[in-house]
């Protein structure tokens, strides 16, 4: 469900979505010793962004199941919106009951879930036959093997014996233009390096130094096979001299105070403390950009020499620009992998045959040497997970710390604004809103604010992490007294539309068509040609009442649901987006938004049309396609300085049609509130 969604549905709306189709994902073998649940989640992953799930559900079942925890399906299941499904979901059964008992449910809740699920006929056992789907596909968990993904992509599995060769790849892609080269190999011969003074010791920063190891708090470090499975690759790697490379950032950030609890007990948090696995807090950090900055010296040596520093994470996401500015290619890797290249301090290295460093009487240590065996991992589960931590640490869940309690609550019925918080502003989504909404009309004279490729993620439009001191935002800020230093994140200045506003399409790696050749959030305001910030064009566009469009490719919208997605494009003037193909959630929260979400026919892209973005939009017949019944049927006419062609309407229910109807979900359910209390009255 995506923030507005959820905004919806607390207001008592529904979550409204076509039907699904649900695919069968059929799981058979266990996984072989040294592959981990990562390994496995992003084997999944691959596999179905390759079948293709957005809009539906995938179903897992089969024998494989048996040999699976409920924390590895969770991490299963967390990954979702990775792979573009609408929901991973596994059946109830004995392994199930367990973990709720063992995480410290009542005995009645447990017996309550069993006998629901049993009379309903969807408890599964050994003996239970499989399902049958329209669509399935599968996988031998014994092939899953020691990978990551990357540099760009949750999707782009890599096995661990290729990192090396891939980063090669990835390095001519990002630096062939720039360096004049071509070739991975001709890139690699002119890889660069920086020497650095980091912590008193002398170093050599070069291309594909990791320059951030974190092991941050998705469903991946709720899982105590993976996390145990750090302790102890840490334990091995301190017990034969090996420490932390004195360029490489390491946090640890756990989802769970339970994590602490069993890391604890198996006595391993002082091995990860020594490798600088520190404990930095508990929620999302690095993989939602809170990583904080790397060190100034490592900073500056990445920007003299222009290289390609890395990341290395447990975390769900790794898209462009989300992870720090000074970072541009991300893998995400289970958590003994993050601690093991936090080691070697580079990912090109071949882990499988290379060492990782070199130990006590400068023997090289190999990452064999140090990795644990699933023997050892089930044995610190069975002595240090215990379900009195559970219950512990939940038993108090919501009711905070000291601070919590100590800040003062209003007692008034309406929210107190602020007029000069920088965090939180009063929103203009209601200013001038008539009691019934205006009448459908179409979109004319429209101008392209952004002209984008395939796979723009919600990151590529409303960036989450650090804000720059030269971008609109940081302007802003500045010009209130607000210091660099106090700047924070974007993610934590969502309640402020006029940071976020000027966040929006402010990516540091968004590259726009409409200026060839510019990473970053710029454009070319037509029709006077001058190159612009995206919110400085918008505001433009804005004040001459030319209504936007931003054109794209497939996958429009993918990563994380994040309202401020549609949020920002709509309050900067983009009334509509072209697409190729959407991300389910992202193409609900625009419609909730009153974005109209057009897709183009099948075949059909901006480049088969020849679009350039410079054209004139005019997007017509809208009125009449909403009116038909079914959503197959609704098409407009889109008319671009002369050309002329058709474009499907992606509102997809009926409930949807009254959210753009209305302007958006909140216009709609405002109305609907003011409605009902004309009537009582």
């Amino acid at each position: 469900v995506g923030g507005i969604e959820a905004e919806a549905a607390m207001l008592g709306q529904p979550v409204s979505m076509l039907i699904p189709q649900v695919v069968g994902f059929r799981l058979a073998g266990e996984l072989p010793e040294g592959a981990t649940a990562t390994d496995l989640v992003l084997r999944v992953t691959e596999l179905l962004r390759k079948k293709g799930v957005v809009g539906k559900f995938v179903e897992f079942y089969g024998a494989g199941l048996g040999s699976l925890r409920l924390a590895d399906r969770a991490t299963i299941g967390n990954m979702a919106p990775e792979y573009g499904a609408t929901c991973g979901i596994f059946p109830v059964d004995d392994l199930t009951l367990d973990y709720l008992r063992f995480t410290g449910r009542s005995e009645a809740q447990v017996e309550l879930v069993e006998r629901y699920m049993k009379e309903q006929g969807m408890f599964r056992t050994a003996a239970s036959p499989d399902p049958e789907y329209s669509d399935t596909l599968e996988l031998d968990l014994g092939e899953v093997e020691p990978s990551v993904a990357g540099p760009r992509r949750p999707q782009d599995r890599i096995p661990l014996a290729q990192v090396k060769a891939s980063f090669e790849k990835s390095l001519a892609e990002m630096t062939g233009a720039t360096r004049g080269a071509g070739s991975a190999a001709t890139v690699a011969e002119s890889r660069r390096s920086v020497p650095v003074q980091i912590g008193g010791e002398a170093a050599e920063l070069a291309d594909g130094a990791v320059v951030i190891a974190a092991i941050t708090s998705c469903t991946n470090t709720s899982n105590p096979s993976v996390m145990l499975a750090a302790g102890l690759l840490a334990k091995k790697a301190v017990a034969a001299g090996l420490r932390r490379r004195p360029w490489v950032k390491t946090s640890l950030a756990p989802g769970s105070k339970v994590v602490t609890a069993y890391l604890d007990h198996a006595g391993l948090t002082p091995y990860l403390d020594q490798l600088g696995f520190n404990l930095v807090g508990y929620g999302c950090t690095t993989c939602i950009g809170n990583s904080g900055p790397v060190p100034e010296a490592i900073s500056s040596a990445i920007q003299e020499g222009g290289l390609v520093a890395c990341a290395v994470l447990s975390g769900n996401r790794n898209f462009e620009g989300r992870i720090n500015p000074d970072v541009r290619a991300n893998y995400l890797a289970s958590p003994p992998l993050v601690v093991a290249y936090a080691l070697a301090g580079r990912v090109d290295i071949d882990l499988q045959h290379e060492p990782i460093g070199v130990g006590t009487g400068d023997r090289p240590v190999y990452l064999r040497d140090i990795w644990p065996s699933q023997a050892e991992i089930e044995q610190a589960m069975r002595g240090s997970v215990l379900p009195d931590m559970f219950r512990t640490q939940y038993a108090s869940v919501f009711a905070g710390d000291e601070r919590w309690s100590a800040l003062p609550t209003p007692e008034a019925d309406l929210f107190a604004w602020d007029d000069t918080s920088t965090y939180i502003k009063h929103p203009p989504y209601f200013q001038d809103m008539g009691a019934e909404p205006a009448p459908l009309a179409d979109i004319t004279g429209a101008r392209v604010l952004a002209l984008l490729g395939d796979s723009i993620t919600t990151d590529h439009i409303s960036p989450a992490g650090s804000i720059k001191k030269d971008s609109p935002a940081g302007r802003y800020l500045l010009e209130r007294g607000v210091q660099p230093k106090d700047f924070n994140q974007y993610g934590a200045r969502r309640g402020n539309h006029e940071v976020m506003m000027r966040g929006t399409f402010a990516n540091i790696r968004l590259r726009n068509r409409l200026v060839p050749g510019v990473e970053g959030g710029m454009t070319r305001h037509l029709p006077s040609g001058e190159v612009l910030s995206i919110y400085d064009a918008a505001m433009k566009y804005l004040e001459a009442g030319t209504p936007l469009l931003v054109i794209a490719g497939k996958e429009y919208g993918t990563g994380s649901s994040r309202d401020w997605a549609a949020k920002g494009p709509r309050l900067q003037g983009v009334r509509a987006v072209l697409a190729e193909s959407y991300e389910r959630i992202h193409r609900s929260n625009l419609v909730g938004m009153g974005v109209l979400p057009l897709q183009f026919l099948n075949g059909e892209s901006a480049e088969s049309l020849g679009l350039t973005g410079e054209e004139t939009f005019d997007i017509t017949g809208l009125p009449a396609a909403l009116a038909q019944p079914h959503a197959a049927d609704r098409v407009v006419t889109v008319r671009a300085s002369g050309r002329e062609f058709r474009a499907l309407v992606r509102i997809d229910t009926p409930q949807e049609r009254e959210y753009y109807r209305h302007g958006g979900i909140l216009q709609y359910v405002l109305r609907q509130l003011l409605g009902a209390g004309r009537a009582e009255a």
